[in-house]
């Protein structure tokens, strides 16, 4: 009798651990199939509104407010925007920084199941920085415009991403005449341990300056990213890799830095980063950016 009490207990037990694992298994799959409405934009709203740039634990706070108090993100479209803190600029403030991506498909690694799902790009640097410039009343525009649309329209391949970008760039000066400074966020593709970078017990996704030599404005640009790079250097150790100056054949050189002697190329991160890194560095170079472009207004 015992013996068929033992069977009995692993067969029920065998069957809890098949019926558990099935459970999570098409929870996953309907998450992964609903969640796809969320974008970096909504993901960089929910996690400013959530973490004022304080909490260490960012992501766990995030996960744990995505999965119990806002099943509007995950399950249609979000619908808190109450929540997040609107920008008191004027309508007629003229915008001075324009952000945008060459590559906007490069991706982080997500450190959860949400940002697995999101899949995390270098657009999130975008929307960080926007908020931070917005709020310390420097008006800024954030290029959302498909580049790969742009591509394909035109059967393009990749390399062309510039040029498309560059389409872009003329098309909102024209319309912004104001428009002043000029960043183009991309991602590096280097492994962890070249783009990672502890500082006071918090880890950061390591920056790299690209110029290149090829361009009108390659002195202007040069030392206006050499002052950024320096404040970097000064309130954040060995954040930079510093500012790679490139030229030559098969080298671009001029990565539409000729457009303007306040056009930055910036590389945060590689594809091994998590989201919480590249925030902590998006808030450590808006610090450096803001304090140089106040000495330059004024």
């Amino acid at each position: 009798m015992k013996f068929k009490s033992k069977k009995h207990k692993k067969r029920r037990y065998k069957l809890f651990i098949i019926l558990f694992l099935l459970g999570m298994l098409l929870s996953f799959k309907y998450l992964d199939k609903n969640v796809k409405k969320i974008d970096d934009k909504k993901f960089v709203n929910l996690l400013l509104n959530e973490a004022h740039f304080k909490n260490d634990n960012i992501f766990k706070k995030l996960f744990s407010y995505i999965s119990f108090n806002s099943s509007e993100l995950l399950f249609g479209e979000y619908k808190n925007k109450d929540q997040v803190k609107k920008v008191s600029l004027e309508e007629t403030s003229p915008p001075l920084v324009y952000l945008y991506n060459s590559h906007q498909t490069e991706e982080y690694a997500p450190s959860n199941f949400i940002e697995f799902s999101i899949n995390p790009t270098v657009m999130m640097v975008d929307y960080i920085l926007e908020d931070i410039f917005n709020k310390d009343n420097f008006k800024t525009i954030v290029e959302e415009r498909s580049i790969k649309e742009v591509l394909n329209k035109n059967s393009w391949n990749y390399n062309y991403s510039y040029i498309a970008s560059r389409s872009f760039m003329e098309d909102t000066y024209l319309n912004n005449p104001t428009l002043k400074y000029f960043i183009d966020v991309h991602r590096d593709s280097l492994t962890k341990d070249k783009t990672t970078v502890t500082i006071n017990d918090k880890s950061y996704a390591k920056i790299l300056f690209l110029v290149g030599l090829e361009n009108a404005n390659f002195i202007e640009n040069l030392s206006f990213i050499e002052k950024i790079n320096e404040k970097i250097d000064e309130k954040y150790p060995n954040l930079s890799k510093g500012i790679l100056q490139k030229s030559g054949p098969l080298v671009n050189g001029i990565y539409n830095q000729d457009f303007s002697k306040y056009t930055i190329l910036i590389e945060v991160g590689g594809m091994e980063n998590t989201p919480n890194e590249v925030l902590n560095t998006s808030l450590a170079f808006a610090e450096c950016f803001l304090e140089v472009i106040k000495t330059e207004e004024s």
